[in-house]
């Protein structure tokens, strides 16, 4: 293994470049892969390296030294790219896994709507068979990256006349279609890392289902559970502000660190951010050896959407009205501002933090579940999104 540190540490060291422009970022993937660090874990005949959770885990602390521009590809990597391989054809995985994980083709997921935020299963947009082929008409919104994306994994309703888990199908979807209009959105930071997607008459053809029809709610189940451990498992960066190692950093650049209950707050973030990567190297392990991580991926998620408010929370004990404002220059203080205003979104994204807790409340602790009113009701009968005022 020390072997395998080397050769990644020694790469990294020399390959990394210094932005992130898309052009740059794919740039460095394509490196990434053909030094044989892309999908370290992923099968070989894909494209992958076969390797085991050790060697990820090995790249993921070495990598995390660096600000790797590798973020646009992280929807294809952490969500998209093992379902396909989850539930894909064959000619599916050796169509996209390979230009994925090379870094040729970026991936967004197409899932949540106005109407239909955490509840997934009540979404509207609608695909009707035609022949051999489908016709999407709908919207969807939060897409992370769509703006940047070659491909989707949209989420759509085919056949209302059922309840309304039973009635989806997942696609695999061109984004640069001429029917597919995509309008970026901007959060409070001012930046603008999701957008609205619209669909007007998008014809796919039958091959571009993903698992089987009317299975879609299988196939989200598949990409959320990928998605909450790629959420969850994130591995704080060398420059992050918000990281354990920086805010300590803060802290004597400031003159609080010899203040006891700031000593204490870090001391306490720290046994966090340990805890949650080891829960993390447990969950990819177990994975390994044949057992998914399923609902604990809830755990995963929950857990570092808390670590990003506990750690928001130290920030402010340490800098004060210094937090939210900076002097003009002040890089450090601008970027712990950034890293602040981002952080409520980690309790969103990905299904909320009240999403989690049911989840864990459900399936892992075995506790009762909610009253559910509409489960075997037909999606055409239920009063949601466009449908209330019918």
């Amino acid at each position: 293994m020390s072997e395998f540190r080397e050769k990644v540490r020694a790469w990294l060291a020399e390959n990394v470049p210094g932005d992130e422009e898309l052009a740059n970022a794919k740039r460095f993937q394509a490196a990434l892969y053909d030094a044989g660090l892309a999908g370290i874990t992923w099968p070989k005949e894909f494209g992958g390296q076969g390797l085991t959770s050790a060697e990820q885990q090995v790249f993921d602390q070495e990598s995390a030294r660096y600000d790797l521009p590798n973020s646009v590809f992280r929807i294809g990597m952490g969500m998209c790219g093992p379902t396909i391989l989850d539930l894909g054809t064959p000619e599916q995985k050796a169509r996209y896994i390979p230009p994925l994980l090379r870094g040729d083709e970026i991936w967004c997921q197409l899932f949540s709507e106005p109407g239909a935020g955490s509840d997934v299963a009540s979404l509207q947009t609608r695909a009707v068979r035609d022949g051999d082929e489908w016709v999407v008409n709908g919207q969807k919104v939060w897409t992370t990256v769509a703006h940047l994306a070659d491909f989707g994994a949209l989420l759509a309703r085919t056949d209302p006349d059922v309840p309304k888990h039973q009635g989806l199908t997942m696609f695999l979807i061109d984004m640069h279609d001429a029917a597919v209009t995509v309008r970026p959105l901007k959060d409070m930071t001012g930046r603008a890392p999701f957008n609205e997607v619209y669909f007007e008459n998008l014809r796919l053809p039958a091959d571009a289902v993903l698992g089987q029809v009317g299975q879609g709610w299988l196939a989200a189940v598949t990409m959320l559970g990928h998605e909450r451990v790629s959420i969850g498992g994130f591995v704080r960066k060398r420059h992050d502000p918000l990281a354990h190692a920086n805010l300590a950093e803060t802290a004597r650049r400031y003159g609080r660190d010899a203040d006891p209950v700031v000593r204490a707050e870090l001391a306490k973030l720290y046994a966090a951010e340990r805890a949650l990567a080891l829960f993390n190297v447990r969950l990819r392990q177990e994975a390994e050896a044949g057992s998914p991580p399923g609902a604990r991926g809830s755990v995963a998620k929950l857990a570092g959407a808390q670590l990003q408010q506990q750690a928001v929370a130290v920030a402010g004990l340490i800098a004060g009205p210094r937090a939210t404002a900076w002097e003009p220059g002040d890089a450090a203080g601008e970027e712990l501002a950034l890293a602040i205003n981002q952080t409520p979104s980690s309790s969103i994204a990905g299904g909320t933090d009240q999403i989690q807790r049911t989840i864990i409340g459900d399936r892992i602790l075995g506790l009762p579940r909610e009253p559910v009113v509409d489960r075997d009701v037909p999606f055409r009968e239920l009063r949601v999104g466009t449908q209330r005022s019918a």
